[in-house]
Parts: C-alpha cells; sequence; structure tokens
C-alpha cells in the first residue's frame, strides 16, 4: 500500500490486488491495483474507494492515519462509482463517520440505497455541478454512463487539473514504485498496453459507444493528470484518452494488422489441420494470438480478438453442433460486441455435420457481422486436398486483413 502526493493537496493511496478473478470472471495475470484519492483543501474529500480484498477499510484507515487524517473528520465523498470494488468500505467508513456528505450520480444515490440502505446526506450531481473544498481546490462533475456501470461520474478538480477518471482509461496491472505511465520503460509499457487492452475488452467493450461519449466529455477539460481507479496515471493525458478512443474503434472491426486463432479439437483430428496452419502462419508477416479452448480463458482470447482484424476458428462437430467450449467462446466474444471482422473457419465431423450451422446461429442472433470466407469442413481426418484447401483460405484471410488495414 503506497501514499503518493500528485498536485498540490491531493494524494494517490493505492493498494495492488492478486490471485483473484475480476468480477468473479477475469483473470488478471498481472493483478491490478485499486486507487483512491485525497484532496485536501480547507475541508477534505475522498474520491473513489476500494473494496475489502485487501483488509479494506482497515488498509484505507491505516493510509489515512499516516497521513494524519482523521477519518472521523472527512466531509465529503465523492462517489465516481459505485461498484463494489470502488465502494465496499462505505459501511464501515460511515460507522465512524455517520456525517460524511457523499456526492454521487442520480443512479449511484438508487445503487447507495440498495447495496447497503444508505440515503442520508446523498446529494446527487450533474454535469457542470461544482464542489467548492477551499484553497482553490473547485471540484467539477460530468457524467459519463456506462463507463461501465450507469451511475459513472468523472471529478475534475480545476486548481491541479486532476481528472478522477474511475473506470475510464484504467487498466490491469499492479502499480510498482512507477505510478504514471510515462515512466515506464519500452518493455514495460508493452506489458502494460496489454494490460490495458485486457482491461478494456473484459470489462468496458460492451459499452463502447459510451466510452466514445467519455472521452470526447473528458477532453472539453485541461488535464494535467488523469487519475483512474485502476492502474497507472497519466501525465500525458491526450495520449490515454486518443488510446482509448482507438480501443472503441476496433469494436467496428477494422483493427490492427493482427489475426486472432480460435482452436479446439477433441481427438486430435481438427488439430492435425491446425498445426498445418499454425506452420504456415509461422511463415507469414503478420502477428498472430493463438488460443485453444477451454485451455484459453475468455478473457485472454477477447484481449487479442478485440485488436484483431481477422480471426480463424478451427473446431469439430460436436453431437450436431458445435464443440461446446468453442461455442461459449463466440457468445462471449459476441456479447463484448467483436464485430465486423474478417474471419474463416475450418474442422472435422464424424457421421454427420453441424458446427457451421451453430456459428451461422450464433453470428446471427448476436449481430456479430462477421464476413467469412468459405469454410473447409472434412469427414474425420484431413487428407492433401483439405489441407490445400484451408492454406488457400488463409492466405486469402491474410490478404484481405492487410487490404482492409492498409484501406
Amino acid at each position: 500500500m503506497d501514499i503518493l502526493k500528485i498536485a498540490e493537496g491531493t494524494y494517490q493511496l493505492s493498494v495492488n490486488v492478486e490471485n483473484i478473478l475480476f468480477e468473479g470472471v477475469w483473470e488478471m495475470p498481472e493483478g491490478v491495483s485499486l486507487n483512491t484519492y485525497i484532496i485536501k483543501g480547507e475541508k477534505t474529500a475522498i474520491v473513489d474507494g476500494f473494496c475489502g480484498w485487501d483488509g479494506v477499510p482497515d488498509t484505507l484507515f491505516e493510509l489515512l492515519g499516516n497521513m494524519e487524517i482523521d477519518p472521523a473528520a472527512v466531509e465529503y465523498l465523492i462517489i465516481n462509482h459505485m461498484e463494489p470494488d470502488h465502494s465496499g468500505w462505505i459501511e464501515e467508513f460511515r460507522k465512524i463517520n455517520k456525517d460524511v456528505k457523499i456526492l454521487c450520480s442520480e443512479k449511484a444515490r438508487d445503487l447507495l440505497n440498495t447495496f447497503y440502505g444508505h440515503t442520508e446526506n446523498v446529494t446527487c450531481v450533474k454535469d457542470g455541478d461544482t464542489l467548492d473544498l477551499g484553497k482553490g481546490h473547485i471540484i467539477e462533475f460530468t457524467t459519463i454512463p456506462n463507463v461501465h456501470w450507469p451511475d459513472t461520474i468523472a471529478s475534475f478538480d480545476h486548481i491541479t487539473g486532476v481528472l478522477f477518471s474511475c473506470d475510464a482509461f484504467g487498466s490491469f496491472g499492479k502499480l510498482t514504485e512507477k505510478k504514471y505511465a510515462e515512466e515506464l520503460t519500452e518493455e514495460e509499457m508493452e506489458t502494460y498496453q496489454r494490460e490495458t487492452i485486457r482491461y478494456y475488452s473484459n470489462i468496458l467493450a460492451s459499452f463502447t459507444m459510451a466510452v466514445k461519449k467519455a472521452v470526447a466529455k473528458c477532453k472539453v477539460f485541461p488535464v494535467k493528470i488523469v487519475a483512474p481507479g485502476h492502474g497507472l496515471m497519466w501525465r500525458d493525458a491526450d495520449r490515454i484518452m486518443t488510446e482509448y478512443d482507438q480501443f472503441a474503434d476496433y469494436q467496428k472491426g477494422k483493427a490492427r494488422e493482427e489475426i486472432t486463432f480460435i482452436w479446439s479439437s477433441m481427438y486430435g483430428m481438427t488439430e492435425k489441420a491446425v498445426n498445418h496452419v499454425k506452420a504456415l502462419l509461422e511463415k507469414e508477416s503478420i502477428k498472430v494470438h493463438i488460443h485453444q479452448v477451454p485451455n484459453d480463458s475468455w478473457g485472454t482470447i477477447l484481449t487479442s480478438a478485440w485488436t484483431s482484424t481477422g480471426i480463424i476458428l478451427a473446431m469439430p462437430t460436436y453431437e450436431y453442433k458445435m464443440f461446446p467450449p468453442m461455442a461459449a467462446t463466440l457468445e462471449e466474444l459476441g456479447r463484448k460486441k467483436v464485430a465486423g471482422r474478417k474471419a474463416f473457419r475450418f474442422g472435422s465431423y464424424g457421421w454427420s455435420g453441424g458446427a457451421q450451422k451453430e456459428l451461422d446461429e450464433i453470428m446471427e442472433r448476436l449481430n456479430m457481422n462477421w464476413e467469412f470466407l468459405e469454410p473447409v469442413e472434412f469427414a474425420g481426418c484431413p487428407l492433401e486436398d483439405d489441407f490445400n484447401k484451408i492454406e488457400e483460405q488463409v492466405k486469402e484471410l491474410i490478404r484481405i486483413v492487410k487490404a482492409t488495414i492498409n484501406d
């Protein structure tokens, strides 16, 4: 747990969390930081908070004690977002400070009551509303709903230029002694950007249109520091906002010059063709992400698929349908709105096909709008003619992906 002064009268309190599934679903191989912010003017406000994953609220109270702040004397809680990883400490906090004034959105007020039965001293804020903490700290609020819950707001301090952006512009990944993205080496930044894509695709992708609107609203402020609820802070506000804008654009289908290859096999027959394609892809000048289901998690596959313009699917027919783990994976890609991809599918079948029918149904039901090349299906083990057809289609997909990016 760390305390860092980031601007005049403004502090970040952070805790790293590891070895859990975020939201009970998403793997975080690099962990995640939970960030709280303190603004000390003539009055003190806590912005966001963190839940009980690391002994909070005791951790939060200990950090406040290290700053010589009496929790019972804090005047304001600014709740940018009511998800329990930000609000799980409120019940314990109110036991020692029942008079604290809470500022949040209308939807957050309702959730505050639903989660914790709290209705007193709550002020709802909307776009343009402000809070004067004294010593020049005038906090302006802007609503950024569905980034990633409908209650979310961001808070901007006009004297310091700090934007407390909550889940917007955040990332997975633990914080070390480096707290700002600009402090990372090139290698560290590459890893961090991967974790940012993982965070975006796993947590925010379903709300991509809302993200686009939030970026536009936040760019209005003269931001000097972006201070998110998770991950590193950014002094180069334009860079992270532009990256988030690009991440949102990937939803349409034109992403990076990359292919995600998702495959599964029951008895090794489809895998024979998979191995042939792997060898082919190694010779091609295009970045490829390869994932086997169910071995690789949804979150990991989503991370790759979100940045990939091309998708290759390889799976057998299973009892007249798709191999079930592949169907579940595609369902999740559809719910996260991985749309408009260029794609190719191949696979084996035994006594009857059927995988293609279920694939078509998923694509139509979830409005995924993937553009598929003609599939290649083969009975039992693939023969030389099957390998040749698959190779032709893979090469054609690579050509289409490159043409799409360069268009």
